[in-house]
């Protein structure tokens, strides 16, 4: 038989070659025999957490931290799993154990900024990334975290820098691209059209350049008044990943039938969580929910606590039912389900230590839409604010927006018609729920926001229980972080100039205008009206 020494050996090896199921065996069996090694322990955990066995990933890891409480890596790699379990306070307080080891290595110090920015605590993430690239300074993923924390916080010459040095390090960081093109507007004296449109002719094979530069070069044109050009840009970088829209929007009409159909009706009063801290912000994205939270998180009594993922991940874990999007958790809970009260304590605890310092805090996960008659009854003293804007700029908008390659809840935004569908399935939803929840639900629009600012913001604040305060006019000045596809449009005063956007591109939007008005939206010119419950 081969020994203990032997067989960890082996599943090191797995563990270099990416074999999870593998390493995990190897790791399991060795434990019985040595119960008060740390290492057999890292090695069931960090396999688990690759296999998607959280709560068993937490547990393994949990036990390596309190055999060798100096291992810096692995209490990094227990607050990854603890992130990964929704459990927010208890990977912040990880975190800030791992930071205090002796020795941490790059890696680890990234996976600690991972996990502190995922806890809204975007200072302590930055720091950690800084430690990170001083640490491994050649890395240029670990310099594309710390630009884009840096640009969360409006440091956005710091992060055109970290962007560039990134660029420098490995010229195929097409992301970097990308996010340059995102951090300002460009201009005829100043940007990168002559360098993408070199480096897209380059890398015409590539897949992920064809995405990534494609995206970058329409932002810039578009910027520069080009948006002809701007629009086959944008089409041919989503193409690359349009087979994945119809699906999920295929899905998303199955969850919203049956949420409609299992909230048929009012809830019943009593029960829920009676805190009446949380401002949820809702809405499509693109919509004008992170400048509302901008706007409230301006006022002494808000705390912005960032786009959480924390009530979808409350019921995931009270369903017990795996989910892979957020459509699929919005339908999770077993019909019958009463614990209402634990939902939103439990839902309110994840969101410290970074709140309860304030009586109101905002929540922006524009998606969370989704959940609305369950935060009613979880949480029956939270505000809800969803933000409307005209849908063709809105589609237009999410079209032209890279979310995420890896979030399939965004798949929708690959396809400009499919992102049409997806908008008229989140108006359908909307309209029902202010039907069940009359009063409960204040729909804010853009376009009344930008025309009319202190009428409509007088009018949110009025909502959500808090006196007026003149800094909310000035949200540009406001210095929280902004962790959101807007980061850097939030730094910029009230401007038009997102207004009617749509109209620019002409005969181009005629097939997503013809899909929304046969779905009933009706599409004329924006007009200042007042933000209001329907």
């Amino acid at each position: 038989m081969k020994s203990a020494v032997e067989v960890f050996a082996e599943a090191l090896e797995a563990v270099e070659r990416g074999q999870w199921i593998r390493a995990q065996a190897l790791a399991e069996s060795i434990i019985p025999t040595a119960p008060n090694v740390a290492g057999p322990y890292y090695i069931a955990g960090i396999s688990a957490l690759q296999l998607d066995q959280v709560q068993h990933a937490v547990i393994r890891l949990s036990r390596a931290c309190a055999l060798e409480p100096g291992r810096g890596d692995y209490q990094a790699q227990h607050a990854r799993a603890l992130v990964v379990h929704g459990d927010l306070p208890q990977a912040a307080a990880a975190a800030r154990l791992a930071l205090q080891a002796p020795s941490l290595d790059a890696s680890a110090l990234d996976t600690l900024g991972i996990v502190l920015g995922r806890a809204a605590l975007h200072a302590e993430a930055a720091a950690a990334f800084e430690r990170a690239v001083a640490a491994r300074p050649s890395d240029p993923n670990l310099r594309y975290n710390l630009a884009t924390s840096l640009m969360f916080h409006g440091d956005l010459a710091g992060a055109e820098r970290e962007y560039e040095e990134c660029l420098r390090l490995d010229p195929r960081h097409w992301r970097a691209d990308f996010s340059i093109a995102q951090l300002r507007r460009q201009t005829a004296d100043d940007n990168h059209v002559a360098r993408l449109r070199q480096r897209l002719s380059r890398h015409a094979a590539e897949p992920g350049a064809q995405l990534y530069l494609n995206l970058a070069l329409a932002k810039e044109l578009e910027d520069l008044g080009q948006t002809g050009a701007a629009f086959d840009h944008y089409t041919s970088g989503k193409g690359q990943l349009g087979h994945r829209a119809k699906p999920l929007v295929d899905l998303a009409e199955r969850c919203v039938t049956r949420l409609i159909e299992r909230h048929a009706t009012s809830p019943p009063d009593g029960g829920g969580y009676r805190s009446g801290e949380p401002v949820f912000i809702i809405g499509m994205p693109r919509s004008g929910t992170t400048l509302i939270d901008r706007i409230i998180s301006s006022h002494d009594d808000v705390h912005p606590a960032g786009e959480l993922d924390n009530f979808g991940m409350q019921l995931r874990r009270f369903s017990g039912a795996p989910a892979r999007s957020l459509l699929e958790t919005a339908i999770a809970l077993p019909p019958g389900f009463q614990d209402w009260q634990r939902l939103g304590d439990d839902y309110v605890a994840s969101t410290r230590p970074a709140t309860g310092h304030t009586r109101r805090f905002t929540d922006k996960h524009p998606l969370n839409f989704l959940f609305v008659a369950d935060i009613a009854r979880a949480l029956p003293g939270a505000r809800i604010i969803c933000m409307r804007r005209n849908p063709m700029d809105t589609c237009l908008s999410n079209f032209r927006q890279l979310f995420s390659t890896e979030a399939v809840d965004y798949d929708y935004s690959f396809d400009l018609l499919q992102t049409g569908r997806y908008y008229l399935l989140f108006d359908r939803l909307m309209r029902h729920w202010q039907s069940v929840l009359p009063g409960r639900i204040l729909e804010v629009d853009y376009e009344v926001l930008v025309s009319a600012p202190e009428p409509t913001i007088r009018g949110v604040l009025e909502f959500c229980g808090l006196s007026w305060q003149e800094d909310c006019l000035s949200f540009e000045r406001n210095s929280a972080a902004a962790a959101s596809a807007s980061a850097a449009q939030v730094r910029s005063p009230l401007n038009r100039d997102s207004l009617e956007r749509w109209k620019r591109y002409g005969a181009r939007l005629d097939a997503l205008r013809s899909l929304l008005v046969a779905g009933g939206m009706h599409i004329a010119d924006n007009a200042p009206g007042i933000g209001r419950a329907r």
